[in-house]
């Protein structure tokens, strides 16, 4: 991750990136021992965090908070815009166990996928914020559907390159039944402690069947199996 041009940096946002990551760690550490996570899966659907990488997820930007403490520890790579807000998560995040990769849709967009494609042929665990950084909510951006596609039959960072295949692609939701929802862009979900989330795992996006279509569509799965969870649990 490169490092911020401290030249550039006022005096108010050095103080803020000095004290704002580990005390945003801390916080979540405390919130997420708080937390009772339940996993519900399509018939022969694996959770993520159970399955080694290399592999590509997806999930909605609200979700952040409520995945952070139960994917911690996994290095697994996301991508964080170069905004100046980008660099306070991806301070954080890492504190988390997590591997910072910089670019997005809007900004470094070509950056950001070389950096996913170079995680993903090491072996590890991607994952997209599919309608980040800025929105619309709830709208599968192409990101994900690049990133597949442009992996799948490539070896781990040898000299000999095939064309590639793609890979799969899983898509995950979670939902606290508890929490308090900002009146955000992308309507961010914060858990209330002692919440139970659960995370709704439809089935994966077969490989050569990559698109933002039928990323977009598994997400959407993914929201309706949370909801009717909540549903029937009232």
């Amino acid at each position: 991750m490169p490092e911020p041009d401290k030249q550039k940096l006022s005096f108010r946002q050095r103080l803020a990136l000095a004290f704002i990551p580990p005390l945003a760690a801390l916080l979540i550490r405390l919130l997420g021992f708080t937390l009772r996570y339940v996993d519900l899966a399509e018939p022969g659907v694996t959770p993520g965090y159970e399955i080694p990488g290399p592999t590509v997820f997806a999930f909605w930007h609200r979700s952040l908070l409520a995945c952070a403490h139960r994917f911690r520890k996994l290095d697994i790579a996301i991508l964080v815009s170069y905004s100046f807000d980008g660099e306070l998560i991806a301070r954080t995040v890492e504190r988390l166990g997590f591997r910072a990769i910089r670019g997005s849709s809007s900004q470094g967009g070509a950056a950001g996928l070389r950096g996913m494609q170079l995680a993903y042929l090491e072996g590890h665990r991607c994952a997209f914020t599919a309608d980040g950084p800025r929105g619309p909510a709830f709208h599968a951006k192409p990101g994900v559907a690049h990133l597949a596609n442009s992996v799948g039959g490539l070896p781990r960072l040898g000299p000999d390159a095939v064309q590639p295949t793609g890979t799969w692609v899983g898509c995950f939701y979670a939902l606290p039944d508890h929490a308090w929802q900002l009146h955000s862009w992308d309507r961010f979900l914060i858990p209330k402690p002692f919440s139970r989330v659960v995370l709704t795992w439809p089935k994966h996006v077969p490989a050569g069947q990559v698109s933002r279509t039928t990323v977009q569509a598994n997400l959407d799965r993914a929201v309706q199996m949370a909801r009717q969870f909540k549903y029937r649990a009232r």
